[in-house]
């Protein structure tokens, strides 16, 4: 049989994605699950990005610049200033989602062995990034007792060698919605300026932050110009998720250039989607408002139900449109596989991440669940029913401390 190389071997499964076999067979056994594991919202696409779809007309499907088309470009730059970055079309890189910005950019700034540190739990694909570009991943372990806020940044200076080449971060954050502060993206330039660091940025979710807080960039803080790599896409904001176009945004025209070489060897990201992602610039402002007033309204009830459950504690995120909580179970990833093998409850079951795979340190978040409040209302209140009745039947139930309540142990 032919060799498998050591990189394939050695390439992290996706935790959102792996129990995906055991989902298709609850399914073809006649079970309604409900998905709770992956952030593909159920909010329509706008119809102006729809309509852009259904008006193409030309008769041959060709290539575009490598770099993404200038009409599409000059309206995101657009779409940026807006927000305060003062930047131009020729600092953006369009992308085949934002996973592919994420690749070019480890490519490019990073050498084998080179080190990446980032706060954890993190979205798990970054682990798959750095792997296919042989970087390492350094983790910062955040809390859930303070709602996964920033670690201290001198834990982050702890970790830092002559490896080190950037600091990473998601805001808001997948998987933890927390939405980092102003004075916390100052810490970390500071620290990006102190020892000549890259500052990522994945804002994938810059549109989903609630209660009133407000989104801030690195991209807002003056000197960090030659520093700064924001990662974007339309996946999340026009729920859109199969477009799978994104992009490249920094100030630094060596790292631009140098990203362009990667990007000329992949040719082009798609016509369709770029016009369609183009179109999309055009979406009311009213299409962000009743959407923001839908998600706040399904976290409220989503971490309420959770935090209602015995032994279950959520907090309470501030973005994006996940949680992670801790669940009293033996393993998460058990209880998961078993929710989908095992148990029904009215011929219903839920879909769930187990959150080990968000962190990089072993043995961590064994015990932890990510989960998208991406259904409806309706079909929330489902699952968080048929999620209640399968932790009290599960088998490897166990124990649980409090965090909200430490000095009280909660018997199950």
């Amino acid at each position: 049989m032919p060799h498998i190389s050591n990189k394939g071997k050695g390439m992290p499964a996706s935790p959102i994605r792996k129990l995906t076999p055991f989902a298709e067979q609850a399914r073809l056994q006649g079970k309604t699950v409900y998905h709770l594991n992956i952030g593909q919202p159920d909010i329509e696409t706008p119809e102006v990005m729809m309509n852009a779809i259904r008006n193409v007309d030309f008769k041959v499907l060709a290539y575009t610049q490598s770099e993404g088309t200038i009409s599409y470009r000059s309206k995101l730059a657009d779409y940026y200033n807006h927000a305060g970055y003062n930047i131009t079309a020729e600092d953006i890189l369009v992308t085949t989602g934002a996973s592919e910005a994420i690749v070019i950019a480890m490519q490019t700034c990073l050498d084998p062995g080179d080190e990446i540190i980032i706060p954890e739990p993190f979205y798990a694909n970054y682990n798959a990034f750095a792997w296919m570009s042989s970087a390492v991943i350094r983790p910062v372990l955040s809390l859930m007792e303070n709602g996964f806020a920033l670690p201290p940044v001198s834990e982050f200076e702890k970790l830092i060698t002559p490896k080190s080449k950037a600091i990473f971060i998601c805001n808001p954050n997948n998987p933890t919605g927390y939405l980092y502060s102003y004075d916390e993206l100052v810490e970390l330039k500071k620290l990006c300026l102190k020892y000549d660091l890259y500052f990522f940025v994945d804002e994938a979710y810059r549109e989903f932050c609630y209660d009133g807080n407000t989104f801030h960039s690195p991209m807002h803080l003056d000197g960090l110009d030659e520093h700064v790599i924001v990662f974007d896409s339309v996946s999340k904001r026009y729920s859109a998720c199969g477009a799978r176009i994104g992009c490249f945004v920094t100030k630094n025209k060596q790292v631009l250039a140098t990203a362009l070489k990667f990007a000329q060897s992949r040719l082009s990201p798609g016509m369709v989607d770029q016009i369609a992602a183009e179109a999309a610039l055009d979406t009311p402002d009213s299409y962000f408002e009743l959407i923001n007033k839908e998600y706040t309204e399904r976290r409220d009830f989503l971490v309420n139900s959770l935090n209602k459950m015995q032994g279950v504690y959520c907090p309470n995120p501030k973005g994006a449109f996940y949680v992670v909580a801790r669940f009293p179970v033996d393993d998460s990833e058990k209880f998961c596989q078993w929710m989908l093998k095992e148990f029904e409850y009215d011929n219903q079951t839920v879909m769930l991440a187990p959150a080990a795979g968000f962190y990089s340190t072993e043995g961590a978040g064994a015990d932890e669940i990510r989960l998208a409040y991406v259904l409806n209302k309706e079909d929330l209140a489902k699952a968080m029913i048929c999620l209640d009745k399968g932790l009290r039947a599960y088998p490897g139930r166990k124990l649980r401390v409090s965090p909200a309540n430490a000095a009280g142990t909660v018997f199950i």
